[in-house]
């Protein structure tokens, strides 16, 4: 926009502009907000998912991987099969405690997301910024406005759009 378009706008076409840029600019946080929380909740569902995983694991692989695998550590070593058994559990306890470990990480990794602190703290910035913005003054011409050059700089500055 040009500087001769800014001076023929009407008060309420300023005040008009300001608000659909206001608007805009709010929906574009909103909008900001979603993709980051989006984010964060993409993390905690693959952590949820890890630990879907390792009850998967606790629960359908135990019995049949118990057997297999105390047979196998009796057939190599020649001990009781009981010991061969409280082995085989050890082995799948240690899975499973792996399984949750990946989980626990991807959880305080969805934790740490800083999206909801990130937008509140732009939003903050942005409102200070609009809470600080002055109006850019017109200037007057003196031959045109019948004022004197004391009474042109007393004028009130009126506001224009930037955009």
């Amino acid at each position: 926009m040009s500087a001769a378009d800014g001076a023929d706008r009407s008060l309420g076409q300023l005040v008009a502009s300001a608000t659909a840029e206001m608007s805009a600019l709010v929906h574009d946080e909103i909008a900001l907000a979603k993709a980051q929380l989006r984010q964060d909740v993409k993390r905690a569902g693959m952590g949820s998912g890890a630990f879907i995983a390792a009850v998967a694991v606790l629960i359908f692989s135990l019995p049949m991987l118990s057997f297999a695998l105390a047979y196998g550590i009796r057939a190599w070593s020649g001990w009781h099969l009981s010991v061969c058994f409280l082995l085989s559990f050890a082995a799948n306890v240690l899975v499973a405690a792996l399984l949750a470990l990946i989980g626990l990480v991807m959880f305080k990794k969805a934790k740490k997301g800083k999206g909801p602190q990130k937008t509140v703290a732009s939003a903050k910035e942005t409102a200070a910024v609009l809470q600080n913005v002055k109006p850019h003054p017109r200037p007057v011409p003196a031959a045109t406005s019948g004022l004197s050059m004391d009474k042109a700089a007393d004028a009130t500055p009126v506001a224009r759009s930037s955009s």
